[in-house]
């Protein structure tokens, strides 16, 4: 019997979900993806599995939501969870997806209606910082 592993990271799959990360967030993952000190070996398999789930599998489905939309979606659910860095990340798939600065600002005004002020203000500072990265892009998202 012959086993085949679908995640080791010469998996052509793998390789394709690290390109779609790239071209949705501007830089290459594998600086993130790397062992650090301490972690057990299954810490791999779980960036593996992790990054071809969300990069190979959910963000290349655009039939029924465009890229914008899905970055649009992510932005609120990050901002809403409070998980700032993975935010960052959204924030920056957002915009290189088309996305304009005033949408990103409404999503916010949704977050605070719904998961509360407090929260919303945590993952504004976060999109302020994201914003001023690349200050000359238009509030057009173009």
């Amino acid at each position: 019997m012959i086993i085949v592993t679908t995640n080791h990271p010469t998996d052509p799959r793998y390789a394709a979900a690290l390109d779609t990360a790239e071209r949705l967030l501007g830089f290459r993952l594998e600086r993130f993806l790397g062992a650090t000190p301490g972690e057990p070996a299954n810490g791999a398999d779980f960036k593996r599995i992790a990054t071809m789930h969300a990069f190979g599998d959910v963000w290349p489905r655009t039939e029924h939501l465009d890229t914008r939309t899905r970055a649009l979606v992510s932005v609120t659910i990050a901002a809403t969870l409070g998980v700032l860095e993975p935010l960052r990340g959204q924030l920056r798939i957002a915009l290189n997806a088309g996305a304009a600065k005033e949408e990103i600002a409404e999503v916010f005004l949704q977050v605070a209606a719904y998961a509360g002020v407090a929260r919303a203000f945590d993952g504004y500072q976060v999109a302020a910082q994201v914003f001023a990265e690349n200050p000359q892009r238009s509030d057009t998202g173009k």
